[in-house]
């Protein structure tokens, strides 16, 4: 009778214990897949800019018009119209008369697609516009 409680005591004590090491391996691979794709979701359209010197860019959150090589026009990461472009950054405008709006072009762009987009900022009265380059 003795040795058959010691078997249930031991048999008690294996299913106490809880290997941790496949949920740890786990866990930093997840970690490891979010580290990699975060800088990639947060480009969103890939462009070459054109290098040049410039300021820092304003820490406060600006609205951000993109210009593809092949002259499709993006606000936010959203692909929109000439036509679109103009309303939305009109409401902007409106709500809001220092709203901040940065521009990245393709260099390989033709540059009057470029002058479209500013002289529409300067249409809709937005003051606050800059244009991103690398630094060199």
């Amino acid at each position: 009778m003795a040795l058959r409680r010691q078997r249930h005591k031991k048999s008690s004590m294996l299913i106490n214990n809880i290997d941790m090491t496949s949920l740890i391996d786990l866990t930093f691979l997840l970690l490891i897949t979010f580290i990699i794709t975060m800088p990639a979701l947060e480009q969103g359209i890939s462009i070459r800019l054109p290098q040049g010197k410039a300021d820092m860019l304003p820490s406060k959150k600006a609205n951000i018009i993109t210009l593809d090589a092949t002259g499709k026009i993006f606000l936010n990461n959203r692909p929109v119209t000439i036509e679109d472009l103009e309303k939305t950054l009109g409401n902007f405008a409106a709500d809001d008369p220092d709203t901040a709006v940065l521009v990245r072009a393709d260099e390989r762009l033709d540059y009057g697609k470029v002058m479209a987009v500013v002289k529409l900022l300067y249409k809709v009265k937005i003051t606050k516009m800059a244009l991103v380059t690398l630094a060199e």
